[in-house]
């Protein structure tokens, strides 16, 4: 067998994660594997994603580089994936998910976020993260954050900040899980669709893809599809507040919970179910549409400028 060569962005974090992957293709299918790591635009853009395309940023390249050639697997954090998969690729596996939740990170150890003093300052580059925090805590002020994760732990100090948020999945990867103050409840914060999930994407029709679904953990791929299918019937992106969330209740059931929310926290759609891992992705779906039918449609036209449909 010829050597695996596994597309990765060059972030730590990305790194950390292609060779977690890079490892249990080693131990699982006993496979030699080299990582491929590329910068994307993503990455090396200086403003908001929201204004730039989005979270497409993210993957393209890597897609691109699936498409050519250049690698046979793709490693990416789930939440970063767009709605929709390009023609030729497909998404093979996921791996055992991580912590789903958010974690705040306070300059002075051991606060909460319902601890927070009126008028502190909390950075986050999501504008789902944003609009949830004006929802729970609006006394807060909240100043807008892009860069890695050590970079963003690092303006704690540099830009004065009383606490960041960021993923505790990515906190936990990269060794970071004793900077975490609180692991926020999704009752306060309701995860971005796939928080914590990886996404193994690969050629539809290479003879390695059956191999690799060894790695899929049934877990996380139901409720990968539950959240993406929530993703595709609202159709957002990185710019638009909001989030799902799937939680296995029994061995066979999962309750979703979705939410489309104002930028300014004022206002959230929002609704939830319970129903059998088979019908998972459907689902998403249904609930996504509830969600509209409640007020999502509405924030969405005002986000997007548009009348509401």
């Amino acid at each position: 067998m010829s050597t695996l060569r596994i597309a990765t962005r060059k972030s730590d974090l990305a790194l950390a994660q292609a060779r977690f992957v890079g490892r249990l293709v080693e131990e699982r299918l006993g496979w030699k594997v080299e990582l491929v790591p590329m910068s994307t635009r993503g990455d090396r853009l200086k403003g908001p994603l929201k204004e730039a395309g989005g979270k497409g940023l993210f993957v393209k390249e890597i897609e691109e580089a699936l498409l050519d050639g250049r690698a046979d697997l793709a490693v990416h954090s789930a939440k970063d994936l767009p709605a929709l998969t390009p023609g030729g690729l497909e998404l093979s596996a996921f791996p055992d998910r991580a912590d789903p939740r958010d974690a705040l990170v306070a300059r002075e150890r051991g606060a909460t976020l319902a601890e927070l003093p009126s008028g502190a300052r909390v950075g986050t580059g999501s504008v789902r993260r944003s609009a949830l925090l004006e929802a729970a805590r609006p006394d807060l002020e909240v100043v807008s954050l892009r860069g890695n994760v050590p970079t963003r732990l690092a303006k704690l100090d540099a830009e004065n900040l009383d606490a960041v948020i960021l993923a505790c999945a990515g906190l936990d990867r990269l060794g970071y899980a004793d900077r975490i103050d609180e692991r926020i409840s999704p009752d306060v914060m309701l995860p971005a669709v796939a928080q914590g999930i990886l996404a193994l994407e690969t050629r539809i029709g290479d003879e390695r893809t059956a191999d690799l679904r060894a790695l899929d953990d049934p877990r996380a791929a139901s409720a990968a599809a539950a959240e993406r299918g929530f993703l595709i019937r609202v159709g957002g992106d990185c710019g638009v507040p909001m989030a799902a969330f799937a939680e296995h209740r029994e061995e066979d059931r999962l309750r979703v919970r979705g939410l489309v929310i104002s930028l300014d926290g004022k206002r959230a759609a929002k609704a939830e179910c319970e129903v059998p891992v088979a019908e998972a992705r459907e689902a998403g779906g249904r609930l996504a549409a509830q969600v509209l039918a409640e007020g999502g449609s509405d924030i969405l036209a005002e986000l997007r400028g548009a009348s509401p449909s």
